[in-house]
Order: structure tokens, then C-alpha cells, then sequence
């Protein structure tokens, strides 16, 4: 649930907002005055403010300097029906999210609320980037222990000393948001802000005016100075998502702030310097777009300091059952119940399917799953109908995409290795011999599968979970066997 707290000291606005945001997903507390406010706040921790700037005692821009000593992840929105330019230019650079005058247009309010509580929990939800699904410890995390993976995780290791611009690039739904949030969390600014625009869900004749901010009648509409997201985020990490599909004249703009580290608001004249890091991320092949004039040359080089490319689904499927089991219960964790298992047939199939929604498809499945599952184990039968067909062939005979995989008995030569083994156990007595049968099946058949476990463990008939045990229990290592 989240927490708001609203500093005003009329009552007339402290009762208005309680009707506004009267929600079982939001908790309002109020304060009449600065200094009450600053108690509450130690108290009752809330994720956002919203605050008067006339108040009688220490008024809101003095409150708001000494919110932000104490924290400077709290997002604080300023408000005020006595709105002049100086005001709005204090309080943004004493680093307000945002600024509001009186009367309120409603429908805007909750939008403003709704935008900087998303930017709360992203600066306050640290993302795990080693996740151990064994303890659970973590609230987000990258999960991965595929090879693919870990070169990502080494990425961010890398990117954690540095204030290197950084390139996200991957598919949609393959977590580069998560990536972006991660470098933050793991870098030197990690306890400054951090703010998400996405470059593709904003109208281009306001994008310049959301990064950079513009002058009072700079254009039509433009009642008053704005301050934008650079100065917003000064001293902070600026993360600008999809930015393949910003246009060229903004483009050029964001190549002078990387350039000189300044930024002139739209209708203005004056350079401004601001201090932010940028994490740029795209799912479309800038290269191609370079190559085709849709993207600065210039720009691309300075984006692509540091990049870091995310894999498909695709391309580590070996993941997929420690996705399906971490949103399994994550999503069991939210909705406050014990999380479903899922049978082996019906991962299979989600094995088995293309996902070219990547990590984003593979939740939203399974929580369509959870919904429409009736027991409370997942079957098969309880998937999307394009999932649960894959690799069935008309009688209704499951088999693996593809070739499949030839029995293990008939690669191995059951007989010799028996021979060996049985040798071996007469020649130590202190062998066991079943112990030593399983190590060498299971050795065998990852040699078979070029050490791939997902393979290796429907060759041998047990869940890949089981098989990564075995392996620990008798340090295996590929290319063992028993001589």
C-alpha cells in the first residue's frame, strides 16, 4: 500500500484530498503546518508529499530544503495558489518533483500522484542482480543463471564504479528497465534520484518540453516556465527508455547535454548546467538506424560508452523454470496466499514455446495461469491454448520442438559401464555402487547434451531442479567419468 502524506494547512484542502484519494491502495496522512510535517514524516515514512508552499512557521520551501537533507529519494510535490516563477524555480532546484498550483484539475492530480509514486518505488526497490530463489530475500531481482545472464551481471558489476553513459539494447520484454534500475541502484548516485521517461509514450512536440522544460509563452499553452527532467534529476540518473524512437532535433539536444553537460529550456536562451548521469535503452537495432539516417551517428557514439545487451527468452530457456517459479510466488506473495505448483508437462510447454514477448509474456502467462488454473497444482491443460498445443502432434502425443531426443539407455553402453563399475566396487569396497551408477548416468548425460542441464535432465527423466543437486552432491564436472 502506499503512503502519502499532504502538508496543508488549510482544512477545507486536507479534507478534499481525503475524498480524493480515498482508496484501499493508498494511505493519506495529513499535517497542518512544516514542522508537524517534518515529525510525521519520521513516523509515518511515506512515499510521497505533497505540500503547501504559504504555511504558517517554516514555510513549504524550507521544509521542503530540510526533507531533502534528511532524504533525497523522497518525491515531494509543491503546491500553491499564489504561483509565481521565482517560487516554481526555487523549488524545483531544491529538488520538488514537481510544482501544481491551486485550483487543482483532478484528473491531472492523480496522474501526477500515480507518476511519482512509480518514481518511489523505482528508486527504492533495489534490483538483485545475483538472485538466489532458495532464500527468497528479495523483492525484484534479475533471475538468471544462464551464461547469457551472467554476462550481464558482470556489466553491471562494471558499471557500478563508473558514471559511463550506459546502452541498454534488447527486445521488448526482456528486462532492460530492471537492467537501468540496477546500474542505479549499484552506482555512486544511487542516493540521488532517479527518473524513467519513456521517449516512445510521449507526443514529440512535448518531449522536449517534459526533458528540457520551456519558458513561459514559448509556446501555445505554455502559461508558465515548466522545469524539466534534466534539472529535475540533477545530481541523479536520468533513464530514457525506447530512446530509438526519439526525433532528431531532440536527439541533437541530448547530444549537447552529453556534450557540455548544459541544456536550454524550450523559448530560452540561457545555458543551464546540470549534473546527470543518462541510461539510455532500445529495442530497435541502432546500427540499422544510424545506417538509414533515423539516428544521429554523433549521438549513438556517445550513447554506446558501455552497452549492455540483453538475450531472448529464447536464448536461455535453461531460465525459464526459475522465472516461472519466481513469479510463481512473487505473484502468490502479492495477492497474500501460498503460491501454486506446476506440474512437469505443463513446464514442458512452457519449455518448449518461442516467447516472443520474452520475460514480460512468460509473467503475463503465468498470471493469466494462476487465475484460470482450477486445482492448485498448474497442468497443462490449464495454459493459453497456444502454449499447451506446442509439440503435440494430432493424436495427442507430446514430444520436444523438433528431432527429438533419443533415449539415454541407447546412448550409453548400460553393459560396460556396469562392468566398469562393478570392477571397480570389487577392487574398493569403500565405493558404493548405486551412488557411483547415478554419478555416471548423470555425467554421462551431460556430456551427451555439451553440458546443456535442461536436456541432460529430460534425458534422465527428473526435473532440472533435481539434477543441479546431483550435480553438487557428487561434484560433477562435465567430462568426468568413473575411470
Amino acid at each position: 500500500m502506499d503512503k502519502l502524506l499532504l502538508i496543508d494547512d488549510e482544512d477545507d484542502v486536507r479534507y478534499s484530498f481525503k475524498r480524493i484519494f480515498s482508496s484501499p491502495d493508498l494511505n493519506l496522512e495529513t499535517a497542518a503546518s512544516g514542522e508537524e510535517g517534518l515529525k510525521v514524516i519520521k513516523s509515518f515514512q511515506p512515499d510521497l508529499v505533497l505540500m503547501d508552499v504559504r504555511m504558517g512557521g517554516i514555510n513549504g520551501l524550507e521544509t521542503l530544503r530540510r526533507i531533502r537533507q534528511d532524504d533525497a529519494k523522497l518525491p515531494v510535490i509543491m503546491m500553491t495558489a499564489y504561483g509565481t516563477t521565482q517560487t516554481a524555480i526555487d523549488a524545483m532546484k531544491l529538488g520538488a518533483y514537481d510544482y501544481l498550483l491551486k485550483p487543482f484539475d483532478v484528473p491531472k492530480l492523480k496522474q501526477i500522484v500515480a507518476d511519482a509514486l512509480k518514481a518511489a518505488r523505482d528508486m527504492r526497490q533495489v534490483v538483485a542482480c545475483e538472485p538466489l530463489l532458495e532464500t527468497e530475500d528479495y523483492d525484484l531481482g534479475i533471475v538468471g543463471r544462464s551464461q547469457p545472464m551472467q554476462e550481464v551481471f558482470k556489466m553491471i558489476g562494471q558499471l557500478a564504479g563508473s558514471d559511463a553513459t550506459a546502452l541498454v539494447t534488447g527486445e521488448s520484454g526482456t528486462g532492460k528497465e530492471l537492467v537501468a534500475r540496477a546500474i542505479y541502484h549499484n552506482s555512486r548516485r544511487n542516493d540521488n534520484s532517479y527518473l524513467p521517461i519513456n521517449c516512445a509514450a510521449i507526443p514529440e512536440n512535448l518531449l522536449e518540453s517534459e526533458l528540457f522544460g520551456h519558458e513561459k509563452g514559448s509556446f501555445t499553452g505554455a502559461i508558465s516556465q515548466r522545469i524539466g527532467k534534466f534539472e529535475q534529476c540533477d545530481k541523479g540518473t536520468l533513464f530514457l527508455d525506447e530512446i530509438g524512437d526519439m526525433t532528431l532535433s531532440t536527439q541533437a539536444k541530448i547530444l549537447r547535454v552529453l556534450q557540455s553537460g548544459t541544456i536550454e529550456r524550450v523559448g530560452g536562451n540561457k545555458p543551464i548546467v546540470v549534473d546527470v548521469r543518462i541510461i539510455a535503452a532500445t529495442n530497435k537495432r541502432l546500427e540499422e538506424a544510424v545506417a538509414s539516417r533515423e539516428f544521429r551517428e554523433d549521438l549513438f557514439y556517445r550513447l554506446n560508452v558501455v552497452r549492455v545487451s540483453l538475450p531472448t527468452l529464447r536464448e536461455r530457456r535453461e531460465d525459464i523454470p526459475l522465472l516461472i517459479d519466481y513469479f510463481l510466488k512473487t505473484i502468490a506473495s502479492a495477492e497474500g496466499r501460498k503460491p501454486k505448483s506446476i506440474l512437469e508437462d505443463a513446464q514442458e510447454r512452457l519449455m518448449q514455446h518461442d516467447w516472443p514477448g520474452n520475460v514480460r509474456e512468460l509473467e503475463n502467462v503465468i498470471r493469466r495461469t494462476i487465475v484460470m488454473a482450477k486445482g492448485e497444482a498448474i497442468r497443462a491443460d490449464d495454459l493459453p491454448t497456444d502454449i499447451r498445443s506446442v509439440g503435440r502432434d494430432p493424436a495427442g502425443t507430446s514430444q520436444a520442438l523438433g528431432q527429438a531426443e533419443p533415449p539415454l539407455a541407447a546412448a550409453i553402453d548400460l553393459g560396460t559401464i556396469s562392468a566398469k563399475l562393478f570392477h571397480w566396487a570389487k577392487e574398493r569396497p569403500d565405493i558404493a555402487v548405486l551412488p557411483a551408477v547415478e554419478r555416471e548416468l548423470i555425467a554421462h548425460a551431460l556430456r551427451e547434451t555439451n553440458g546443456n542441464q535442461v536436456r541432460a535432465a529430460k534425458l534422465l527423466g527428473i526435473t532440472r531442479a533435481t539434477l543441479r543437486k546431483r550435480i553438487e552432491k557428487f561434484s560433477i564436472k562435465q567430462a568426468v567419468s568413473v575411470e
